[in-house]
């Protein structure tokens, strides 16, 4: 399958197939937000089976100095006049996998994805919703959390400034289980955030091969 995620990438982390992604977390300043260039690996489904793909690099160090971010795609039915099958892999979730929570307690973690020409893609139901953030437990969370309120889950704008709005995505933080990027098991030294950027699949249809780099950021959160 010719997919955007299965060419090499310039970097030594670079490469497809059986190969892993690694994605380390950057800090965002005030209004300076770092694009740390990074591919994915994606799971695809189809039908009751699943296509993987992965490569990235490695970037600057934060909070956490390796984690991986994996993407989930469903075939969204689009048919025309034309073709009755047409359609394509919408982007279902995100999920960042490998995340210390320990050391990355009360930070602010931000989600956003970039297209060919470098241009934020608009992850959200609201007008330039271009980032997805969740405020992290400020401390170490014993069970697994999936209310985004508690999770402080929004929109931002690609300045980082929050929009007013019901929000369309949904979030789950889990500690526990197994991991949605490569199955180990979950704690929370190695936890998985994955964002629902839209569970009624009607609001978002972002087709999977406009994805090329996506950039995760923790900023400091004022006590």
């Amino acid at each position: 399958m010719d997919s955007p995620l299965s060419g090499k990438v310039t970097s030594k982390f670079g490469g497809s197939g059986r190969y892993k992604s690694k994605l380390v977390l950057g800090v965002a300043v005030l209004a300076v937000v770092p694009f740390m260039v990074s591919t994915f690996a994606a799971s695809v489904t189809v039908g009751s089976g699943s296509l993987e793909f992965g490569q990235g690099s490695q970037q600057a160090i934060a909070c956490d100095s390796n984690v991986f971010i994996a993407l989930g795609e469903e075939w969204h039915s689009n048919p025309t006049s034309d073709d009755g099958s047409a359609g394509f892999f919408r982007v279902r979730t995100a999920t960042i996998s490998n995340l210390n929570l320990d050391t990355c307690i009360g930070r602010k973690l931000r989600l956003r994805m970039i297209d060919g020409v470098g241009k934020e893609i608009v992850l959200g139901n609201l007008e330039n919703a271009s980032v997805l953030q969740v405020l992290l437990p400020k401390v170490s969370p014993t069970s697994n959390i999936g209310d985004p309120v508690v999770l402080a889950l929004t929109y931002l704008n690609g300045q980082g400034e929050p929009l007013a709005g019901a929000v369309a995505a949904n979030v789950s933080l889990n500690g526990s289980g197994t991991s949605v990027y490569d199955g180990t098991p979950l704690s929370t030294s190695s936890a998985d955030v994955t964002f629902y950027l839209d569970p009624s699949s009607t609001l978002i249809n972002i087709d999977g091969q406009s994805v090329r780099r996506a950039t995760v950021e923790t900023v400091n959160s004022p006590a």
